[in-house]
This record gives C-alpha cells, structure tokens and sequence, in this order.
C-alpha cells in the first residue's frame, strides 16, 4: 500500500516556530556571566579619612585623576583639616607632583571654624618660607588675589571646603566649595609656591607630606561604596 505524505505544518504551528526559534536561539547564546547580580559594577573607591571621605577618583578639566594620597593637617592636638592630592599619576617626590603634566587638584576639608583672612595669611607665609625668593616676587600678584578671596570669605566653617586646581592652559583655580571663588591666576610660580606649604622642605605638617605623597597610609580606612 503505497504510503501517504506527511501532512505539511498548519499556519499556526508554523508562527509558534519563527516565534519561539529566535528566543531559543538568544538563551543557547547568552553567557552565564548574565545570571543575577553577575553584572554588577564594581564599588567605587573612597578613602576614610577620620570621617572625611575623598573619592578614590575624579574629573578635572575634562581628566580623570586618580587620588595620591590624604591626610590631616594637625596643629598641635587639634585636627584643622584633612587634605587629599589628586593627580593623574602617582607621584611620591614633590619635584614629581610640580612636574606632572595635565591638571591637578588639592582638595581641602575643614574639620574646624576657622578664620579664612587668618587662613590666608598662614598660607602667604608658607609660601614665603619654602620659595626661593625669585619664585615668591613673581607669586606675588596670585597671592594677593589669594588674600582677597580668603578674606571675602571672612570664615571656613566645619564641613566647609576649598580646592586648589592646576589647569594647564588657565593657571591655578582657586575654588570655594567646589565653586571658582576668582579668575584663574596665571603665573606657574604662584602654583608651585602654594603646593609647597604641603610638599616645600618645611612643610606645614610633615606627617600630611608624607600622606600627600602616598607614602604613608591616610589615618582611616579605605571603603567602597
């Protein structure tokens, strides 16, 4: 008896297979790193300084800059603020922070009132003690205009905080609360006699240089979050 031919597919056994193939198809494909949770972005880093956290990484003048290093600037047993240095490479001499191309920030965060006209004028004999004098005659102009924004301010409260940017092509940016407190001061000199209150030979805390320049771990612990 001569054998019949299969009968062919109906039109809607025919739609459940181009709709269910496809779908197949993607879960065969799909790898197991897609299992729940597996994709997870990484913790971002931030470092714990006494309480004043500073992120592991930041943007600068359209650059990623990796944090050097953080620490607190005592006088005496008091605890005036914590400081962290941002660069986009590491660097552990003062020479090679100066040197460094792209920007560059020193982010400061108060952890007491102070006066900011009192601040200021620390800051100009800092500056005075740790710059050659030829250098000092030419920062002079940006450390007159420093004055004048610390003393607008007239007080930096707790919590409160202050950025020194490098931004090559505008000079150094003095900032108030992540706010542009001035125009940028454009002589190169003025950057490097105010880094080296931090990072001169007679820095303002030798404890906050060596944290500055990574070469000590910043009193805290490192988290993420």
């Amino acid at each position: 008896m001569p054998k019949r031919p299969l009968p062919s597919p109906g039109p809607l056994l025919l739609a459940l297979t181009l709709i269910t193939a496809p779908s197949l198809a993607l879960a065969q494909a799909a790898p197991a790193s897609t299992a729940p949770g597996a994709a997870a972005a990484a913790p971002k880093r931030v470092v714990d300084v006494l309480g004043t956290k500073f992120d592991g990484e930041i943007g600068v003048a359209g650059q990623r800059l990796q944090l050097n290093g953080a620490g607190v600037r005592f006088r005496a047993v008091f605890r005036v603020y914590a400081a962290g240095l941002y660069l986009a490479q590491k660097a552990e001499t003062p020479e090679a922070v100066l040197s460094a191309p792209g920007p560059k920030r020193l982010n400061i965060v108060m952890l007491r009132d102070i006066d900011a006209n009192e601040l200021g004028k620390l800051f100009t004999r800092g500056m005075e003690k740790n710059a050659t004098r030829e250098d000092f005659v030419k920062a002079i102009p940006g450390t007159i205009k420093m004055g004048e924004i610390f003393a607008a301010k007239k007080k930096l409260a707790s919590g409160e905080s202050f950025q020194v940017d490098w931004v090559p092509g505008l000079g150094t940016v003095i900032l108030i609360n992540g706010k542009p407190a001035a125009e940028p001061i454009k002589e190169p000199e003025f950057y490097s006699a105010l880094m080296k209150i931090w990072l001169g030979k007679d820095p303002a805390d030798a404890n906050l240089k060596e944290a500055l320049l990574g070469k000590v771990p910043p009193p805290g612990n490192e988290t993420g979050t």
